[in-house]
Parts: C-alpha cells; sequence; structure tokens
C-alpha cells in the first residue's frame, strides 16, 4: 500500500537563513490514491513578528498566534504523522528548509527527536519539479495548475497551509490519474462491467488450453478510436499505443 501525505506551510517571511519561522502546517494523508480523511493541522507561535508582505499573502496576524504551542511542542506528533510516507510538496526545497530549520531549533532547545531531518524519515516528490516536467515553459503555480486542471480553488482569497494541501491534493491526483482522471471512475467501472460480461457470456467456451477471442465490433472499435483522440489531445500528442501503433 502506497502512502502519501501531501504538505504545506505558511511561514513568517521568505528566508528560513534569516530567522524567519513556520506559524501553520497542514498536511493530508492518502493511501493508495485515495483520501483517509487523517489530516494533521496546527497554527504555531513563532517568537517574532511576521513580516507585514507575509501577512498579506496568507491573513495570518501574530495576534492571532499569541496563544498557539511553538513548533517543538508539536514536532513529535509531525513527524509520526509523516513518518515513513511519501512527501507531496510544492516547491519542496522551500517547506523541506523550513521544517528542517524547525527541527534544528527544537533539538538545540534540548527537544529529543527521532530524526534531524524530515529526509530521515520520509521521501520528498516535489511537484512543482513535476509540473515543469509535464508542463514545460508553462506556468506551474497552485492557482496555474488548478486552471489547467478545472479544479476550483475560489476559497483560496489567501494562502492557508491546510487548504493549499486540499488543493494540491487534487492537483497531484489530476496530473497523476492517467486515464481515471480523463475519463472518471465511472469510465473504469463500464470497463469492468463489459470485460466482466465478455467472459461469463452465455455461449463463450473456451477450450483448455486455447486461448478465447473476442472480436470488437464496429462500434466498439469506433469507441476505442474515440478514447484515444482523447488520450492523445490530454497528453499533448504523448499518447503510448498512437507512437507505438
Amino acid at each position: 500500500m502506497t502512502r502519501q501525505v501531501v504538505l504545506d506551510t505558511e511561514t513568517t517571511g521568505l528566508e528560513s537563513s534569516e530567522g524567519h519561522r513556520i506559524i501553520e502546517v497542514g498536511a493530508i494523508e492518502l493511501k493508495d490514491r485515495r483520501l483517509t480523511g487523517r489530516r494533521f493541522h496546527r497554527y504555531l507561535n513563532p517568537d517574532r513578528e511576521i513580516d507585514a508582505a507575509a501577512i498579506e499573502v496568507h491573513g495570518i496576524t501574530n495576534a492571532m498566534l499569541a496563544d498557539k504551542p511553538h513548533f517543538a511542542d508539536i514536532a513529535a506528533e509531525l513527524l509520526a504523522f509523516i513518518e515513513g510516507a511519501e512527501l507531496l510538496i510544492h516547491n519542496a526545497a522551500f517547506d523541506a528548509g523550513f521544517l528542517n530549520a524547525e527541527l534544528a531549533r527544537a533539538r538545540a532547545q534540548g527537544c529529543v527527536l527521532p530524526v534531524a531531518a524530515i529526509e530521515e524519515c520520509c521521501t520528498i516528490q516535489d511537484t512543482l519539479r513535476l509540473a515543469r516536467t509535464l508542463h514545460p515553459g508553462q506556468k506551474n503555480s497552485l492557482d496555474a495548475l488548478c486552471r489547467r486542471y478545472s479544479i476550483d480553488n475560489s476559497q483560496r482569497v489567501v494562502h492557508g497551509a491546510l487548504l493549499d494541501a486540499e488543493i494540491l491534493t487534487d492537483v497531484y491526483l489530476a496530473m497523476t490519474g492517467g486515464q481515471m482522471a480523463m475519463f472518471g471512475e465511472e469510465a473504469a467501472v463500464t470497463g469492468a462491467a463489459i470485460a466482466t460480461a465478455a467472459t461469463t457470456a452465455e455461449g463463450l467456451v473456451c477450450e483448455r488450453g486455447e486461448p478465447l477471442v473476442i472480436m470488437p465490433s464496429a462500434e466498439e472499435l469506433a469507441a476505442h478510436e474515440a478514447c484515444l483522440e482523447t488520450l492523445d489531445k490530454k497528453s499533448g500528442g504523448r499518447c503510448l499505443w498512437r507512437l507505438l501503433g
């Protein structure tokens, strides 16, 4: 079973090397590409002022965080949530850099943690790098990908770690969904029903050792060609059936 965790953070500023801190972390669990319902979401007290430019992005103020826990208070719980998973992060270097800086700070303060860096307990896939591979030369921000894949992000008036993790989950599944994403689950169910009907239909008897060959009808051939046409358009001319046919 493949376990993935879609993760995002919000911060006080752009550079962890300048002492900027994480103020929100949101994570969503997937197993075999399906939502499990498990989530991790915390707001954090950064013990420093939030840059005005950052507040314009995420709308989180110091007053909102005054009574929130510090990163060291939730570090062990976060590590337990992501342990053994593949982390999916958009622009992973940014979030991973901040997370590792926070882990280093917590350990320096005497917090006992099982790892010194998140890479020691999980793998990381940068969905921004994936998007650039799939769509070279195009805009691949989260908002741009939502437009490209017709994903509703109307609630994203400002950034938020959990909201962005939810949106990234939809984007990632759309980017990597193949035929399921193109035609939906109904098509997969219909295909399975057709296959079952073909193998159980009355009169289709296969002698032992002899393969049973069922020739497609003209309607089935036309439907197959229509599917190939859709695949070719969706993949930008990279449909393998066409390339190898």
